[in-house]
């Protein structure tokens, strides 16, 4: 593996990694160790607090330096909620310095859950975890061989017992190899954190999509994508064992308690992988119901770019991933070759700081006056501000498309397990989840949701969102309507990764 970080020095760096902060990274947030394909997720609640405080101190997560050190056959991660922190004992100050959406959760504001799409079938009240007395606490994130999880998450679950925390629920996943439940490949589009701090970024750079980000945008305590560091968990340096803690770069008087830790959101998506494959036979034949599922998707079920779409050299973007993501939508502003409303359009609309990309002195005086340009490309906002570091698993049977469809075709009780990591929860995971996924208006648009995610429910009131379009060069958009719900929020909870120090800071009698 390529070593992410320079030498180690006596002030921790802005912009990069040094030696200490890579044995101090929890390793999720370099790899999704694909190699070990069995995975399963214990979320619990703290009953006794000193217990679970001196399990949580026996505790030493694999790290980014010890990915580095050779091949890992078993792996843990930690990370806890606000709820979590508050079981555990921290004072409320210090929780309140954390994120105002992680020190609240995911399902206590109803205005929150309205902008997550958490209405009707979705609503929190419907789950199976993350409300009540069975939001979690702790969430412990269990790696493993195939054959070797369940000997490995029972050997925890029963250190867990005897230390103080009990089992909400235990969540397994399944190795469907690199496809996700709806049959199309998942995984293949990550933005590059920028580990070593070598990207200059320039106003000219940004003006079209890249895809290196600035490692503030994953890891607090770095500059992120504004050239600031996000706020962050800071304590006075004369606080009990904050010695413990590195100090901050921005308030050296201050003791970083965010510095290399990152905010973790994990959502249960049960996918209804027979009613999807069956509405896309009914609404465009069997000849044509897989071109629909991919117009839908934004992508071939291969993983490969729909035509149409061009390519691109776009920073971040190595030589062996461009045949999966060496594009942009520059060349198909219309949605001809991806449709405007497509999965893969909205999770990530590849755009720069200026709508139309890098141009000339000239031209781009005249958009910032309005007099060139399209309002639909002003409505969407620079990707570079909003991306996420997936991590992810699936879960359940798996049931082929062709299979799907057949009269008797079993329920596989598949979804996905969705995990991301971000810096700010506000900016980057809930401004993708609210403006561009289950947005109606998105770019323009005016009744339809995202294809795969929407709920379905009209909004504003009376107003359709179960529509998807697909523009034609030729003639009229292809209108489908009456589209039905696909995925099901099952459960979630914001969670802070913290770094090692951080946690044993956290974990201290």
């Amino acid at each position: 593996m390529e070593k992410p970080a320079g030498s180690l020095t006596a002030m921790p760096s802005a912009d990069a990694l040094s030696d200490d902060d890579l044995r101090d990274v929890q390793a999720i947030i370099r790899s999704g160790f694909g190699k070990l394909a069995g995975c399963c997720y214990l979320l619990l609640r703290i009953t006794d607090p000193r217990a679970a405080r001196a399990w949580l101190r026996s505790q030493h997560p694999a790290t980014m330096a010890d990915l580095e050190s050779g091949y890992l056959s078993e792996i843990t991660q930690l990370a806890l909620s606000g709820a979590g922190l508050r079981a555990l004992g921290c004072a409320p100050e210090v929780v309140d310095s954390f994120s105002a959406e992680f020190a609240a959760g995911m399902a206590a504001d109803p205005s929150r859950s309205a902008r997550l799409g958490d209405i009707a079938a979705n609503t929190p009240q419907n789950w199976r975890w993350g409300t009540g007395e069975r939001e979690p606490h702790l969430l412990v994130m269990l790696f493993a061989e195939a054959g070797r999880i369940d000997a490995f998450a029972e050997r925890v679950q029963t250190e867990i017992v005897s230390s103080g925390m009990a089992l909400v629920t235990r969540l397994d996943t399944s190795d469907m190899g690199d496809r996700e439940p709806f049959g199309f490949m998942d995984g293949i589009s990550q933005p590059a954190p920028d580990w070593q701090g070598a990207h200059q970024s320039t106003a000219s750079e940004n003006m079209a999509y890249r895809n290196v980000m600035a490692l503030g945008e994953i890891l607090l305590g770095y500059r992120n994508e504004y050239g600031l560091f996000t706020e962050r968990p800071l304590l006075d340096g004369a606080a009990a064992g904050s010695g413990m803690l590195p100090a901050a770069i921005d308030q050296p008087e201050r003791r970083d308690l965010g510095r290399n830790g990152s905010y973790l959101v994990f959502r249960q998506l049960d996918q209804d992988v027979r009613g999807f494959w069956r509405w896309m036979h009914q609404s465009a034949g069997a000849a044509d119901a897989e071109a629909l599922a991919e117009a839908m998707v934004g992508r071939r079920r291969s993983g490969y770019p729909l035509p149409g779409l061009g390519s691109a050299d776009i920073p971040g973007i190595e030589d062996e991933e461009r045949v999966h993501n060496g594009f942009d939508f520059m060349q198909d502003r219309a949605g001809y070759g991806c449709p405007v409303a497509a999965h893969i359009r909205r999770a990530n609309p590849r755009t720069g700081d200026f709508p139309d990309g890098r141009q000339g002195l000239i031209r781009k005086l005249l958009a910032i006056l309005g007099l060139i340009g399209t309002a639909e490309a002003d409505t969407i906002a620079s990707a570079r501000f909003h991306r996420l570091m997936r991590r992810g698993r699936e879960y359940g049977r798996w049931l082929a498309p062709a299979d799907a469809t057949l009269p008797d075709a079993p329920d596989p009780q598949s979804g996905l397990h969705f995990i991301c990591l971000n810096a700010n929860i506000a900016r980057q995971f809930e401004f993708v989840q609210g403006a561009w996924l289950n947005n109606a208006r998105f770019a323009g648009l005016g009744d339809e949701a995202d294809p795969l995610l929407g709920n379905r429910q009209p909004f504003p009131a009376g107003h359709p969102t179960d529509r998807f379009r697909q523009p034609s060069a030729e003639g009229p958009c292809l209108i489908r309507q009456g589209m039905p719900q696909f995925v099901q929020v099952r459960g979630g909870a914001y969670f802070f990764l913290p770094g090692l120090r951080a946690l044993q800071w956290l974990a201290r009698d």
